[in-house]
């Protein structure tokens, strides 16, 4: 059988089924950026090759997802870190002006061009490490020229590298200064003329939003989310993080790809999302990074068989992290999630997070999306910070 390439004597995680689907003596032939055979050498039909890859038993895993990014953004607020760090709170500094305000002011003010470069070395720092999609918010400029311009500048990352890049629409983010005291109609402005626009550019994959005390209220949110179902886009959300809205069941009931956070999560959200089949996306770095003390609820996830992905949340004011491998340490250490839930969490369950069917997993007829890693076990990934053992990274079969 003819194929493109082909990668020998590798172990491979094939992250199939509810565990690492572990591949000791393994082949995983490709052609036209696509997964042609994965599995046990022994099984695996004659292939003839154009490119052959001997792995010397390194290990192979899907590509790395990180499905929650705030990636394009101008500015840094570690003024407001520091301000933390002496006694501020979050919702102190937001409302003093600061927090996701003081990041509009400078995102406004940036060229696309400049929006671009400002987030090339994250999204270089997440590739380094095996990631080959990667979801991108807007939801820092407020205003319809500024949330486009954010959008554009998140689809030119995806032609300034080989990743493969989604797009989520979070004008429903912050009120903006511009619509202080009137919620409703920003929100009105969002539904009638921001989210037809970003829809009939193709601007977005998904519509997300920020269901919180600081944020919008189940009510604007379901509004948005009505909208955005008019437009042929699914929905996400960013819920539970500070207090419970009950977001996460409004969500669910919109049939979302995932709510994120969840730290307020109850009993009622969590059988919403298992009904509505809404992935949970843990976001550790904003947990340890906002000295949070209140955990997502995992047993109850578990529990209900909800699947559970994780991500870096990277973006300025609650969660600068660009490293998928040091948020599965997180996962783990601060969540208690296992091994298997950690690598699951970045691979087949991110990638349900966004959407994506075609990726996530090591079989026939997925994206060859690969990361090869120099590590004697799997647990390793999860185990070492601070540690980049990436042998190679293979997008779309090359």
């Amino acid at each position: 059988m003819h194929c493109d390439r082909i990668w020998t004597d590798a172990r491979l995680a094939t992250m199939a089924g509810d565990g690492l689907g572990i591949v000791e003596d393994g082949l995983i032939a490709a052609r036209d950026g696509l997964i042609l055979y994965a599995g046990p050498a022994a099984d695996a039909p004659a292939f003839a090759a154009a490119r052959s890859t001997r792995c010397d038993g390194r290990w192979i895993t899907p590509g790395l997802i990180d499905c929650h990014t705030h990636l394009v953004h101008a500015g840094d607020r570690a003024r407001e870190f520091e301000m933390r760090l002496e006694g501020a709170s979050y919702e102190d500094i937001a409302r003093a002006g600061g927090g996701i305000l003081s990041t509009m002011r400078a995102t406004r003010a940036a060229s696309e061009a400049e929006l671009v470069a400002s987030a090339l070395p994250r999204l270089d720092a997440l590739i380094a490490e095996g990631a080959t999609t990667i979801e991108v918010k807007s939801g820092y400029g407020l205003d319809p020229a500024s949330e486009i311009k954010m959008l554009r500048a998140a689809r030119q990352l995806g032609r300034e590298r080989p990743v493969h890049i989604a797009t989520s629409f979070l004008g429903a983010h912050a009120l903006p200064p511009d619509y202080a005291g009137d919620a409703d109609a920003y929100i009105a402005m969002l539904c009638h003329t921001l989210l037809p626009q970003v829809a009939a550019e193709g601007l977005a994959d998904a519509v997300d939003a920020f269901c919180e005390t600081i944020g919008f209220t189940p009510a604007q949110t379901d509004r948005l989310f009505a909208a955005a179902a008019a437009h042929g886009l699914p929905v996400k959300l960013h819920a539970e993080q500070l207090s419970n809205q009950h977001g996460a069941a409004l969500a669910a009931r919109h049939g979302a790809l995932s709510a994120d956070h969840l730290e307020w999560l109850d009993d009622a959200g969590v059988a919403a999302m298992a009904a509505s089949g809404t992935v949970a996306t843990l976001l550790p770095g904003a947990y340890y990074f906002m000295r949070d003390t209140r955990l997502p609820p995992v047993e109850a996830l578990r529990g209900a068989a909800v699947p559970i992905a994780l991500a870096t949340d990277c973006n300025p004011g609650t969660s600068p992290l660009t490293s998928l491998l040091l948020t599965m340490n997180m996962g783990a250490t601060l969540f208690r999630l296992t091994v298997a839930e950690c690598l699951a969490g970045v691979t087949r369950n991110a990638a349900r997070a966004l959407g994506l069917a075609d990726r996530g997993t090591l079989a026939a007829g997925q994206r060859c999306d690969l990361a090869i890693w120099d590590v004697e076990r799997p647990a390793e990934l999860v185990y070492r910070m601070g540690h980049n053992p990436l042998h190679a990274r293979i997008w779309s079969g090359l």
